[in-house]
């Protein structure tokens, strides 16, 4: 089976036209061709009509509103691949790394995820947290083609479509904003591997159309609600006095505080937490985040 056959390409997207524009150039020159579809966020920018003119062979998802991370999960329902590559609207595969992906997914049936090597443009240098990645401290059994991680950057991965559909993909409440996290470790609590693997590359040239301050209300909401969902008590107490301490004190950081703790009562009703030796690898990575550059929540 060849790679265009085993891969298709979800891109999120919401009123970035001529970015997408950059990222649908690069993805149609790769040599493998993958089926890309585009899960359009309700954009009002002629986003639709640019796709349908200048790129005929990709699918457009029209959703009718704002779904953020979800427009994913509407992607990778509406593909019929084996496995699905997320990248966002700013950031594109490079040649061959669809492929080596789908070889290792291929030859490791107990990997649900490949994360690529992650290089900024238009410098051409490593993101900074490639190398928290490439480093993991999570162990793994020899066969594991690469690092175990804990979690994974979507927009640098590669995960088989079924379990993702099956996992429910990317919770609905938490919507944008290191969504990642509690997928990854109901992936493991299901007994899957996610992995690095340093020889796969995605480029990354960040849009500055973006609101990086409700990004950032979202991220430590949304990493609160992880850590009281799926963490025991006494960790879960950790993180969160720990992020208390190193986030902005300002009014973003109480607003993501004040909703997080607004939605105890379904906190209360979802919470279940993770078999042990999931519990253990995330203790492993808790120094890594502490002393994290890369997962500062700035904006």
């Amino acid at each position: 089976m060849t790679g265009h056959r085993r891969v298709g390409v979800v891109i999120a997207t919401r009123d970035r036209r001529d970015r997408l524009a950059v990222t649908l150039r690069h993805l149609g020159g790769l040599p493998e061709r993958p089926e890309i579809l585009v899960a359009d966020n309700a954009s009002t920018d002629g986003t639709r009509a640019m796709v349908a003119r200048d790129f005929p062979h990709v699918r457009v998802l029209a959703l009718s509103r704002n779904h953020g991370a979800l427009a994913r999960n509407h992607g990778a329902r509406a593909l019929d691949t084996p496995y699905v590559a997320f990248c966002d609207d700013d950031s594109w595969w490079a040649p061959g790394s669809l492929t080596g992906a789908a070889d290792l997914l291929d030859r490791h049936p107990a990997v649900v995820s490949v994360t690529a090597r992650i290089v900024v443009e238009p410098h051409g240098t490593e993101d900074p947290i490639v190398r928290e990645l490439r480093e993991s401290p999570v162990p793994g059994p020899p066969w594991l083609p690469g690092p175990a991680l804990g979690s994974f950057l979507a927009a640098a991965t590669v995960l088989r479509a079924d379990a993702f559909r099956k996992a429910g993909g990317f919770h609905p409440k938490l919507w944008l904003g290191g969504e990642e996290e509690l997928l990854a470790v109901d992936l493991a609590a299901d007994g899957w591997w996610l992995v690095y693997a340093d020889h796969l590359t995605i480029h990354h040239h960040a849009s500055q159309a973006r609101d990086a301050t409700l990004r950032r209300r979202h991220g430590i909401r949304n990493t609160l609600w992880f850590t009281w969902l799926r963490r025991p008590v006494g960790p879960a107490l950790r993180r969160t006095l720990n992020l208390a301490r190193t986030v902005p004190r300002d009014t973003t950081s109480l607003l993501a505080f004040t909703e997080a703790a607004a939605a105890l009562p379904w906190i209360l009703r979802e919470r279940r937490v993770l078999p042990a030796e999931v519990e253990t690898r995330l203790r492993l990575l808790e120094p890594a985040q502490r002393a994290s550059k890369a997962r500062r929540y700035t904006g």
